[in-house]
C-alpha cells in the first residue's frame, strides 16, 4: 500500500503542468499594445483579441501603452510575470528598429515570440508628372541624380526609412529623407508636394493610387503586390533579399512556458486564418502571416541584424 501510494504520488508530480495547461486560460489574459489607440496595430489587436477571447474562453483587456516609437510600451512589458496571463502584440518596429538608434531597456530576448500574425509591405509612390512609369526607370531617375529628390517616411531611423535606404544603398541611390510622424502625415505632406516621395504603409495612399493622384512604382517585399498593379516587387528589380516588411505578432515575457507558447500559437493560427480576420487584413491590404516560436524568433534576429548594417551606413546608430 504504502509503495502504492508513493508511486501515485511521483505520478502526480510528474504530470503537475498538465492540468495547469488544460485548464489554461483560468482569468482575464492583458494585451498590452505598444501604441496609442486607432492605430494599424491597435486595431488589428483587438479585431485578433475579439477572435482569441471566443477560441480561449476567457475575457482580454487590452493596455495602450504609446511613446518612444514602441519602445515604452516595450520596456513596461518586460517587466511582466511569464504566467501566460500578460502578452504583448507590437509590429516589428520596437523590437527591430528601434533598438538601432535608441538606447532602450530590452533585447530581443527580453521576450517569447509566440506567433506573427499578418505582414504588409511598404511603397514608394510619386505623383503624376513624376519621370518615370516603373519601378526599374523610378530606381534609375534617382541613381542619375543624387539628393535631388525628397522622400517622406516614419522618422529618423524608422522602419519605412530603412526599408527604403536597403533599395538605395544596393543601387547607389542617395535622396534626402524627410522625417514625419507616421504614414498618414507623410501622406498629406506628399499630397501637398512637400516632398517628391511618398515612403509609407500601403493602405493610407490607395485611394490616391485609384483617383490618379499619386502612382506607387516599388513595393518593399520581394514579390508583387496585387493592390499596387504599377508597383515593382524586389525580387523582379534584382533586390529579392532586401525586401522589409511591416508585419505584427504576439509575444510573451521572458521565460514563458514553452507549452503554454505552443497552445497560444496554436489559437492565435485559428483566429488569424477566421475568414472575418482575413477579409479585415484585406481591407488595409495586410495579408495573414504565422510564423510561431522559435521560428519568429529568428526571423526577428535576421531583420535586426539587417537594418543594422543600414543604420550604420547611414550613421544612425546609437
Amino acid at each position: 500500500m504504502k509503495i502504492n501510494k508513493i508511486i501515485v504520488a511521483a505520478a502526480l508530480l510528474g504530470c503537475t503542468s498538465m492540468p495547469a495547461l488544460a485548464d489554461y486560460p483560468e482569468r482575464p489574459i492583458e494585451l498590452t499594445i505598444p501604441a496609442g489607440a486607432g492605430g494599424g496595430t491597435d486595431t488589428s489587436a483587438r479585431k485578433l483579441a475579439l477572435l482569441l477571447e471566443e477560441k480561449l474562453g476567457t475575457s482580454i483587456a487590452v493596455l495602450n501603452v504609446g511613446g518612444g516609437g514602441g519602445s515604452v510600451g516595450a520596456s513596461q512589458f518586460m517587466q511582466a510575470k511569464p504566467d501566460g496571463y500578460a502578452l504583448f502584440a507590437t509590429w516589428n518596429s520596437p523590437l527591430t528598429t528601434v533598438p538601432q538608434v535608441q538606447n532602450v531597456a530590452y533585447t530581443l530576448d527580453s521576450f517569447t515570440p509566440i506567433a506573427s500574425t499578418s505582414e504588409t509591405a511598404y511603397t514608394l509612390c510619386v505623383h503624376p508628372e513624376f519621370p518615370a512609369e516603373t519601378g526599374e526607370e523610378f530606381l534609375a531617375e534617382l541613381a542619375a541624380n543624387p539628393d535631388k529628390y525628397t522622400y517622406g517616411n516614419d522618422g529618423i531611423g524608422g522602419t519605412m526609412q530603412l526599408a527604403a535606404e536597403r533599395i538605395f544603398q544596393a543601387r547607389g541611390i542617395k535622396a534626402v529623407a524627410i522625417p514625419f510622424g507616421g504614414a498618414g502625415e507623410t501622406l498629406q505632406n506628399f499630397l501637398g508636394k512637400h516632398v517628391d516621395i511618398y515612403g509609407g504603409s500601403i493602405s493610407p495612399v490607395l485611394p490616391y493610387v485609384e483617383s490618379k493622384e499619386a502612382k506607387c512604382l516599388v513595393v518593399t517585399s520581394a514579390a508583387d503586390v496585387p493592390a499596387l498593379p504599377q508597383a515593382a516587387g524586389l525580387e523582379s528589380l534584382g533586390l529579392g533579399d532586401k525586401e522589409t516588411l511591416l508585419w505584427r505578432a504576439i509575444l510573451g515575457p521572458k521565460g514563458l512556458d514553452q507549452a503554454i507558447v505552443d497552445k497560444l500559437a496554436a489559437v492565435i493560427d485559428e483566429a488569424v486564418n477566421d475568414p472575418s480576420y482575413v477579409e479585415f487584413l484585406a481591407s488595409k491590404g495586410e495579408v495573414p502571416n504565422v510564423v510561431k516560436g522559435a521560428a519568429l524568433g529568428e526571423r526577428l534576429k535576421a531583420e535586426f541584424d539587417a537594418l543594422a548594417v543600414v543604420s550604420k551606413n547611414l550613421g544612425l546608430a546609437k
